[in-house]
């Protein structure tokens, strides 16, 4: 008696129906499915107010920070034809409350589910056990690659084919496709919660197409600048989808160095009386920053000194024991006493083989790691020649020789922080 769905052919409906008297009533048996078999746990889907509950233990379910839509939640695998119906029936609808993932891994990955999103993925190596809380701080790389990003237009026009990275990278959801290098901290307090930006770049509007729905974000309550260069501060006027329709305005923060070259690359940004009138374009807030400790949303920011090339200097910061550092090329010796006692190091690595004159290679990177000790470092800032696959096998076995528990970020990673 219940409505079809468009989605779903009235025959594998009633199919699905009838075995889903008993499918769903005894669980999913793991020999009937292709997908790994779900956790015995009663899982409910939540539903419309003018349906029944129906309950379906092999639906794996996912948190959602606001309400759900339907294209995305119908990327769900489900693993067998008996929840078909189910799926397309009651994931149609909006869903009223969230949801929880029966996960245990601190690494978080609220859609593991989803088979072409990825912000979140099984990280093998080094995981941390703790349970994922809903209102928990939390970093999302929205970007994680170079200014050109990855995959690059020559390698894929190329007769050859000889770039196997940027090959891989054009297939959905591998994770060797990379976007500049940002992250976005959303930061719970008494008070709310916050979605604090470092850097917008060039590609940061391609960047927040494809994450910010998927993870409910909708403000952006500020933008923290590490540097100038485009692939830190190209995507400024992109903002105005923002503050002409979501929010008034978006603070700014950056050093002086940065705000003298913004106020040449968008001047019409920072003095707005040049604008013609009418014309819309981002309202923004500029804050100038020292070297020493700033507050964003009660959040405690410390600016880490660092240099991105001879003579340009460029800051990673420090918020709670997690250290951003995305662009470098030298640390001064001043920084260090402010990398103690980390946690999390998100650290500049950007070729397998070598430094260049603006950024750490991988070898110079794992020298840092092993003088910095934090408890847990990823890499950003990886250009095309390092396979996402490849160089984290080989950074796992550094786990079992020395104990350094490193790995490579990617686009959509999404890690639970506290924040104190």
């Amino acid at each position: 008696g219940r409505p079809r769905s468009p989605l779903v052919s009235p025959q594998l409906q009633d199919s699905a129906a009838r075995r889903a008297r008993h499918t769903c009533a005894r669980r999913c048996s793991p020999t009937s499915s292709p997908f790994p078999p779900a956790r015995p746990l009663a899982h409910r889907l939540s539903r419309r107010r003018d349906a029944n509950p129906v309950p379906c233990c092999c639906i794996p379910t996912v948190p959602l920070a606001g309400p759900a839509k339907a294209p995305m939640l119908l990327l769900l695998r489900l693993p067998s034809p008996s929840c078909a119906i189910v799926g397309a029936r009651y994931l149609s609808a909006p869903l009223h409350r969230p949801l929880a993932l029966p996960s245990d891994r601190r690494w978080c990955t609220p859609f593991r589910w989803i088979s072409r999103g990825r912000p979140l993925s099984s990280l093998s190596d080094g995981e941390l056990d703790s349970k994922r809380s809903v209102q928990q701080s939390e970093i999302i790389f929205l970007g994680t690659g170079t200014s050109e990003g990855i995959p690059r237009v020559s390698c894929l026009t190329n007769p050859m084919k000889t770039c196997e990275v940027c090959s891989k990278a054009i297939e959905p959801g591998n994770k060797n496709r990379r976007l500049n290098t940002s992250i976005l901290i959303r930061y719970t307090n008494s008070v709310g919660r916050f979605n604090i930006l470092i850097d917008a770049g060039k590609f940061f509007y391609h960047s927040a197409l494809q994450w910010f729905s998927l993870f409910g974000i909708r403000t952006i309550d500020a933008v923290i600048i590490t540097h100038s260069h485009a692939d830190a501060i190209g995507g400024l006027d992109d903002l105005r989808d923002w503050t002409n329709n979501v929010q008034p305005s978006i603070p700014i923060y950056a050093a002086m160095r940065d705000f003298e070259v913004m106020k040449k690359t968008h001047y019409y940004l920072v003095d707005t009386s040049v604008v013609v009138p009418g014309a819309a374009v981002s309202e923004l807030q500029f804050n100038i920053i020292k070297e020493e400790p700033f507050i964003v949303h009660n959040l405690e920011v410390t600016p880490l000194p660092v240099w991105h090339g001879k003579g340009y200097r460029s800051l990673g910061f420090r918020f709670g024991n997690v250290c951003y550092i995305s662009d470098v090329s030298d640390i001064p010796q001043e920084t260090y006493k402010l990398l103690t006692a980390c946690d999390l190091l998100i650290l500049d690595a950007l070729r397998p083989d070598r430094s260049s004159t603006t950024h750490f290679g991988l070898p110079r990177a794992l020298e840092e790691v092993r003088k910095i000790q934090p408890r847990k470092t990823l890499f950003t800032g990886m250009m095309h020649l390092m396979d996402h696959d490849k160089v984290n096998r080989y950074l796992a076995n550094l786990k079992e020789t020395e104990g350094l528990d490193v790995q490579l970020s990617y686009d959509g990673l999404c890690v639970p922080v506290s924040l104190y």
